[in-house]
Formats: C-alpha cells, structure tokens, sequence
C-alpha cells in the first residue's frame, strides 16, 4: 500500500528511519492546511500515510516514534511563529529561540506518541482490516488531541478542525459536538483516501471510502443549512455601537518607559469623537497601558474624558492587589472597565496564563525571566468572569490565548451576551500566529452561539457573529478603529449545554466499533 512493501525489504534500521522520515514529511504536509496557507485537503494525504505507516509498525514503541515523528513535524511547521517572540528582545532571550521553536513540538509530539502505541497494541490484541484501523487510529488520535489540550495547562492550538478554517460548513459542527468533535469526523474522513488506493473492486473501494467521509459530509450539510436559514445581516443589540482600537505598537517600543505616555495618547486619540460618531463603548487590546491604570486617577480621568456618556472603555492594563498580609503584592493581566466620569467599574483577572511568557514554571529552579517585561510574574485570576458593563449585554473576556481553550470561555453559571477578546500579538509580527490565532478563537463564537469581539494591538480586529463569519478585520499592521454594532447571541446549542461530552461518546463508540469490527467484514 502506498509502495510502502519496498522499504521492508531493507535493513530493520534502515528501513525505521525511513518510515520515521516519512511521518515526518507527512506532519509538514498536514501543517500545510493551517492558516494562513488553508490547504485543507492536504489532511488526507498526511493522516493516510501515517496510518498506512502504523499499520506496518512491529512493536508499540515503532507505532510510538512514528506518531511522535508525525507530530514533530506538523507541530514544528505550524508552531514556528513562537520563535518570533524571542527576538523582540534578541540580547536576553535569542539563546532560548532554537530550545522553543523545536522543544515545544518536541514536547507535544510525545502526548501523540502514546497514540501510535496504543494503535499498535490493539492491532496486536485484535487484528483487525483497513476500515477497523481507520477508525480505532482517529479514536486514539482524538484522545491524545484531548490530553494536549488539558495536560499541565493545556495548549489545544491547532486541532484537526483548525485546518478546515476555510470551510464555514464545516466549523458549524463545533455549535453540536464542538471541535474536538469535528476534528475526529475530520480525522476518519481524512482515512478514506486509503481504501482508494487498496486493491479490490472500485466500487467496494468507493463505497467504503464514501462510508468514512460521511459523517464529515453530514456535518458540512448540516452547517450548510444552518448558514442559508442564518440572516446575512445578524440583528444587533440596541443603542449598542462598539469602537475597536488597534494602535499597530510594534512590541519591540510597547514597554519602553520613554515612550509610554506616547502609546496612551495614541489610544486616546483614536477613540476621540467615539460619542459623535455614535459610539457608546471603547475598547482597547490586551496591556493597552504599560502602566498601572486602575492606580492613576490622571490617566483615567483622561479615559473618561474620551468616554462615551452612558458607556465605558474597556482596557486591557496590568493590575496589582495587596496580598493578605499587607506587605507584597500580586499582580495580574487584567481587564478594566472605565465610565465617563474616570471609575473603574469592573475588573476581569486574567485566569489562564502562558507559561514562559506571563510566568515561569518551576521559577525556583530555572535561572531565566519570563518575556513579558518584569521580574518574577503575573499571578492568575479565579476564573472565567462575566463582567456587568454600563449600557451593554453582560460580557466574557478572554485576554490572549484564553480564547482557545474550548468548554472554558465563559462562567458556567452566568450566561454573557457576548465574548470580548483582548490580545498582544504584536509578539509574533506577520508571522502565520496571527491568522491561526483568529481562526481558532473564532470557533468560540460558533460553539457558544455568541459574538466575539476580537481587539489586537497590531491586528488582527474584527467582529465574530455567533455564525463565525468575520466582519470588517483590520488587518496586521494596520493603525485605526473599527465601528460596529455588536450582533445578538443565539440561544443555547448543543454544545454550549454539554460541553465536550458528545465528543468525548463519540471518540468512544468509534474506538468500540473500530476494536470489535469483524474482520470477515473488513479484509483490506
């Protein structure tokens, strides 16, 4: 299959090493279908080989350093935007840049490993046909996605549905079974190339082919429904106007003491005229103040000055609170939330922090600082909030990379009208980071039938419906406003109620079924 008999014609060593090339390459090509390249049917070919590969594997730990090899190498590709975030401040952080660009993937690909041995494994226990691995290799796949995403602090960056970002009827299933979901109907179709390309009848071969691509074909019929029935012009919120402030501050001058009261006055001169031009609320991106606003009342009677009436400002500034004893401080990542008259009326914590960049694990053992500029770090906030706003529906902010963690963008309990994505991805320039950072926040509108409201400090800008579609994005480095009407929230769908619970019965019938497949019904 796939002419891959010939390498096992050669030396065991050899042939190891060629298979692990060829996961590796086949990792490189599945990165392709992430933003901002979009080749989505590059999924195909790169999981059929690895799967074809698998099923060739002679011990759990071959299947092991194959996956890892595999993950190693998409991981690789489609994380190297993180290597730009070293160079801002070269002279203290450019040693660290080859240690993160391939030791992140590196870390990753292990998580994926353990799948590639489990495959092996069962195949062992029970040996099954062509379809039966197809399926058991995308459940274990699935569960391995799942595990990245919540071992330590979870990073789920580009998950199969990321690379699907260009197909809106497709991102639609996250609404039902969210993106873990998805992804394994993503994963099983991405399989059907394989019986293609077996010996045997064609149509059997078809036949089978079209049975593992159903359920990813349903899912883009479903969302195709969904989009045609949705208002091409989504109902807003009354007497709501939003105004989204991108200030293009190259990372390289945000923290420069010298400049600071210049970025400040930026700010406020690109909200002045807000209340004329109709507007009732600001907002401004991630640390849009170097300082501690909350603790200037010059600076925020300023804000207030360029408030609307009736409205607020909300900001992204660091913050700090008396720890119990009086005698140190905590500080955070915060949102606050500014009224005409210069208060700040609620405060959000940033809860989910990331690790090297806003604190250092094991700080006592690891002689290095975190990016962000400081000693010591930040300190995480309670949880998922939802903040009251003058004027507007109750919001959720996201601060940075909380907008990819999915079941976590919003207090279970109190239900927000909106998603408010405040972020800094100045750090990574024009790098492909930007684009897969909206692509995946994105998804929190679709699954939670929300609006997102996406402000950065040098791009990407733009207004999320609940539908996922984009409107009006201020692209990388550009320098301006964006004035729009907030659309409404849809009611609760599926996955807003259950969570990852579909998926997580999904992953397993597909394992069952996979596991217990006949093999008289499955011979390829």
């Amino acid at each position: 299959m796939l002419g891959l008999a010939s390498l096992d014609e050669r030396r065991p060593e050899v042939a190891w090493l060629l298979r692990a090339l060829l996961a590796f390459w086949a990792g490189w090509l599945g990165s392709l279908a992430l933003p901002p390249v979009g080749l989505m049917v590059v999924q195909f070919p790169a999981f059929s080989l690895l799967i074809a590969l698998l099923r060739r594997a002679k011990t759990p730990w071959g299947g092991f350093g194959l996956c890892w090899a595999y993950a190693f190498g998409f991981h690789l590709f489609g994380l190297s935007w993180i290597g730009e975030a070293f160079l801002i401040d070269a002279a203290t952080f450019a040693w660290m840049r080859p240690f993160a660009v391939s030791g992140l993937p590196a870390g990753l690909a292990l998580i994926t490993g353990f799948a590639g041995m489990a495959f092996v494994w069962v195949r062992r226990w029970r040996r099954g046909g062509l379809m039966s691995d197809i399926l058991v290799f995308a459940a274990l796949f699935m569960i391995s996605e799942w595990l990245r995403g919540h071992i330590l602090t979870g990073f789920p960056w580009n998950l199969p549905v990321h690379g699907w970002n260009v197909a809106d009827a497709v991102l639609q299933g996250v609404a039902w079974i969210g993106p873990y979901g998805v992804s394994l109907a993503a994963v099983i179709a991405a399989g059907a190339l394989l019986p293609l390309l077996t010996p045997g009848r064609w149509p059997v071969r078809a036949g089978k082919a079209l049975l593992l691509a159903a359920p990813l074909l349903i899912i883009a019929i479903a969302g195709t429904i969904r989009l045609v029935s949705a208002p091409a012009e989504m109902p807003t919120v009354p007497g709501v106007m939003l105004r989204l402030v991108q200030p293009n501050i190259p990372q390289k001058d945000k923290w420069r003491p010298e400049l600071q009261e210049a970025h400040f006055q930026k700010h406020l001169d690109l909200s002045r005229g807000a209340a004329a031009a109709g507007v009732t609320h600001i907002l401004w991106p991630e640390a849009a103040t170097a300082f501690l606003a909350a603790e200037s009342p010059s600076a925020l009677a300023r804000i207030g000055q360029i408030t609307p009436v009736g409205g607020a400002t909300i900001l992204g500034t660091p913050r700090r609170t008396a720890t119990i004893d009086g005698q140190n401080y905590r500080y955070t990542n915060s949102v606050i939330a500014v009224t005409s008259d210069g208060q700040v009326v609620s405060v959000y914590d940033k809860h989910h922090l990331v690790p090297f960049g806003e604190y250092v694990p094991l700080k006592d053992w690891l002689p290095i600082d975190r990016l962000a500029p400081g000693h010591g770090g930040f300190q995480e906030g309670p949880g998922p909030q939802t903040m009251h706003v003058r004027g507007a529906p109750s919001v959720s902010p996201l601060i940075c990379y909380e907008a990819i963690f999915p079941g976590d963008a919003v207090d279970s309990g109190l239900r927000p009208g909106w998603l408010l994505n405040l972020t800094n991805d100045a750090w990574f320039g024009t790098s492909a980071g930007p684009y897969q950072h909206l692509a995946i926040a994105r998804l929190r509108s679709i699954e939670l039938g929300m609006p997102l409201v996406r402000v950065a400090s040098t791009g990407i800008s733009a207004v999320i419906d609940p539908y996922g579609r984009i409107h009006n994005p201020m692209g990388i480095g550009q320098e301006g406003v964006i004035d729009m009407k907030l659309p409404i929230a849809l009611p609760e769908d599926h996955y807003t109620i259950s969570h990852d619970y579909i998926a997580g019965i999904l992953v397993l019938l597909v394992l069952v079924t996979g596991t217990w497949m006949s093999r008289r019904h499955d011979t390829a």
